[in-house]
């Protein structure tokens, strides 16, 4: 059985051509000498040519270089014209009816502007090389407004933000959310094709809970059961501003109850103690309370399903109190990348 060359280590091949080459000026015919390496006669013929030649000798057999494969069917120029297709752009830009990348919509792109056909495989060699990796991509609402969201970040925080100090005032960010004991936010591991079960409580069990987050650690949460009304808003405002001394600036969102008649009402009547700011619409990114829900979904009855007997709503308090108890988790919060715009200047 032949051996092929193309498996071995390059030191070892160069070691074989020179014992060959000796060999070989001592005589020995070059098909002995390629069957004793348990290599194609011819190879003994080629290392010997190689040798062969004036100025040549035996360093020529030690220049070992990596097969070069196949020469790509795109230039780099190329490659980095499909890297500005992708990145931060949509299918649906360049005429096609899937909001999605695919590998099937690439190479149908580079067939389309380049006339060149690639496997599905060479696409995916193509974009590893550019650090493009498959994602489940976020969300977001059509009806964002950048220009409004760029305003906010430029002008109208900043100048919340100065307000405050001046004021010697607290900024806080609040949301609401809700919580299911049957919900099951995060991933295990399990054989493939096989999906694991994880066994949770067969009873439903919902609880909401709103909380007020603040830059230099301060955590403020309450629970409720039910959805959010504008009165049961100003109830909850009552409780965030019971014995507090300095005066609130509450960064909310634009949901219905939060603008209630009800609400505005309750805020004139403190007179300057609390001031209610509202968010771009279809923003949530911007809100820093929202990654206190993600840890909470991520962390709490989704690592740990309720046990038999166990209620849902003291789960979420205490677990809600443990953040609270751990000022440098909230600041932690505010320097995930969406919301770095946050300072109290």
């Amino acid at each position: 059985m032949k051996r092929d060359g193309r498996s071995l280590a390059h030191n070892t091949l160069e070691e074989m051509r020179i014992l060959a080459v000796q060999r070989m000026a001592e005589g020995e015919h070059p098909k002995d000498v390629a069957a004793s390496f348990a290599m194609h006669r011819s190879w003994a013929y080629k290392i010997r040519a190689q040798a062969s030649g004036r100025g040549r000798g035996v360093r020529v057999l030690l220049l070992s270089t990596k097969g070069t494969g196949r020469p790509r069917k795109l230039t780099p120029a190329q490659e980095q014209q499909v890297l500005r297709w992708i990145n931060g752009k949509n299918p649906m830009q360049y005429g096609f009816d899937f909001g999605l990348w695919t590998r099937n919509l690439v190479r149908e792109l580079v067939r389309r502007d380049f006339d060149v056909t690639l496997s599905l495989a060479s696409i995916g060699a193509i974009l590893a090389r550019l650090n493009l990796t498959p994602q489940k991509p976020l969300q977001r609402a059509y009806q964002r407004d950048p220009e409004a969201i760029e305003r906010w970040q430029r002008d109208t925080y900043p100048a919340i933000a100065r307000q405050a100090r001046e004021e010697n005032a607290d900024i806080f960010f609040w949301d609401e959310s809700g919580f299911r004991a049957d919900s099951v936010h995060g991933r295990t591991w399990a054989q493939r094709g096989e999906t694991p079960v994880v066994e949770r409580p067969g009873q439903r069990q919902s609880m909401s809970a709103a909380s007020a987050v603040n830059s230099k650690g301060a955590f403020w949460f309450a629970t409720y059961e039910g959805g959010l009304t504008g009165e049961l808003f100003v109830t909850l405002l009552r409780k965030l501003m019971f014995n507090r001394r300095k005066a609130v600036h509450l960064i909310v969102d634009g949901l219905p109850a939060h603008k209630k008649a009800v609400v505005k009402d309750y805020v004139a009547s403190t007179r300057g103690k609390l001031t209610l700011h509202f968010l771009p619409g279809y923003a949530p990114d911007l809100n820093p309370d929202e990654l206190v829900w993600s840890h909470v979904k991520r962390t709490g009855v989704a690592r740990r399903p309720l046990q038999k007997g166990e209620k849902l709503g003291p789960r979420i308090h205490e677990q809600l109190a443990q953040i609270g108890r751990n000022p440098t988790l909230v600041r932690s919060f505010f320097r995930h990348p969406s919301v770095r715009y946050v300072s109290d200047l």
